[in-house]
C-alpha cells in the first residue's frame, strides 16, 4: 500500500473517531394502531429501523384484554418515548409503564393540549340526552387526571381534530428527545395536519347525507365520530367488548332499535357477531361493520386515513342504502 493511501486511511479513521456523533432517533413505543400510525407519519425520514416506532397491540388484538409479550416488555424497558391514550383504553399498560418504562417519557395522549375528551356512556340504549343531534355531547374538562380518567372514552382519534392535537403533542415529545431532527419533525407535522384537515372535510361530506339516520354499534367506541359529524348513534350492545351483555340489556336495546327505527346495527371485525343477528331479527335494521382501531389493516403511516375513510363509507353505505 502506498504511503499516500496509508495517510488517507489514517485521516479517515481520525475523522471517524473525532467528529461529533449524531444521536440515534428516539426509540418509540406506541400502544394501538391509530396512535402508531400518527407516530410513524411524524417519524418518516428520521433514522427509523424496521420496528421504530414499535407497535404493541397489533393484528386483531384488543387493548381491552391485551397481554404483553416478552418482546413488548423489552421494547418498553428500552423506550425513550411511549405514546398511549390512557388507562381507560389500555389498562394493560398501567403497571408496565410504572415498572418497565420508568426511564421513558410517557405521553398520555388523552391529555394532549387542545384535545376534547368525551365521557363514557352506559352500554345499551342511550338516553335522549346522550344523542349528538343537539351538538352537545358529554364533554369532559380539557385537563383530566386521577379518578376522572375512569370516565373518559379513550377512542379520541376518531375525531380528526383530536388526532391533530395528538400529533402536536407527539411531535413536541420527539423534538424534545431529538432536537437534531427538529426541522424534519416540524415538516412532517405540518404535512400531517394538512392531510388531517382534508380528511376531516372529506369525511364530513361523506357522512352529511346520513347524519340523521339512527344506528347501533357493537361497543361504545364511536362517540367521538358521532360527535364530530353529528351522527345519531342510539346505543351499543356492550360497554366492554370482552363482556357479553345480559338478556335484560339486549331486550332493552332491541326495544330501542324498534322504537327509534334504527337503520343499521354495526359489528366489529374482531368480535363475536352472533348477537347482531339476535338484535336485527324481525326488525328493519341491516347489518354493517365498523372498526375503531384498524384490526384488519396493515400498521403504518397510512393506516389512520384508511381507517377513517373505511368507517365513513361503511356508515354511509349501510345507513344510506
Amino acid at each position: 500500500m502506498s504511503p499516500f493511501r496509508i495517510l488517507s486511511l489514517v485521516a479517515l479513521l481520525w475523522l471517524a473517531f473525532t467528529a461529533p456523533s449524531r444521536a440515534d432517533a428516539p426509540r418509540v413505543v406506541a400502544s394501538v394502531k391509530p396512535v402508531h400510525s400518527l407516530a410513524a407519519a411524524l417519524m418518516q425520514g428520521v433514522g427509523q429501523g424496521g420496528n421504530n416506532p414499535k407497535l404493541l397491540v397489533d393484528g386483531t388484538a384488543s387493548p381491552h384484554s391485551f397481554s404483553l409479550k416478552p418482546s413488548d416488555a423489552s421494547a418498553l424497558s428500552q423506550a425513550d418515548i411511549v405514546f398511549w391514550m390512557g388507562p381507560t383504553l389500555e389498562p394493560f399498560l398501567v403497571k408496565p409503564l410504572a415498572s418497565l418504562a420508568r426511564g421513558a417519557h410517557i405521553v398520555t395522549l388523552i391529555e394532549a393540549p387542545g384535545l376534547h375528551p368525551l365521557a363514557l356512556r352506559s352500554a345499551g340504549a342511550w338516553a335522549d340526552g346522550d344523542s349528538n343531534q343537539d351538538g352537545h355531547p358529554h364533554l369532559l374538562p380539557a385537563v383530566v387526571g386521577g379518578a376522572a380518567d375512569n370516565q373518559i372514552d379513550g377512542h379520541a382519534w376518531l375525531d380528526p381534530t383530536n388526532a391533530k392535537a395528538m400529533a402536536r403533542a407527539m411531535a413536541d415529545a420527539l423534538i424534545q428527545h431529538d432536537p437534531a431532527d427538529a426541522a424534519r419533525y416540524r415538516d412532517n407535522l405540518a404535512a400531517l395536519l394538512r392531510s388531517l384537515d382534508a380528511l376531516d372535510a372529506e369525511i364530513g361530506a361523506i357522512l352529511a347525507p346520513v347524519s340523521a339516520k339512527p344506528f347501533v354499534v357493537f361497543h361504545d367506541a364511536f362517540h367521538y365520530l358521532e360527535a364530530r359529524y353529528r351522527l345519531d348513534g342510539v346505543g351499543a350492545i356492550t360497554l366492554n367488548p370482552e363482556v357479553r351483555p345480559g338478556a335484560a340489556r339486549l331486550s332493552q336495546l332491541r326495544a330501542r332499535i324498534q322504537a327509534s327505527g334504527a337503520t343499521c346495527v354495526f359489528a366489529e371485525p374482531q368480535f363475536e357477531t352472533a348477537l347482531i343477528g339476535t338484535l336485527v331479527d324481525g326488525t328493519q335494521a341491516k347489518r354493517g361493520v365498523l372498526d375503531p382501531e384498524g384490526a384488519l389493516l396493515p400498521a403504518g403511516p397510512d393506516l389512520y386515513a384508511t381507517l377513517m375513510r373505511a368507517n365513513a363509507h361503511a356508515l354511509a353505505g349501510c345507513l344510506g342504502g
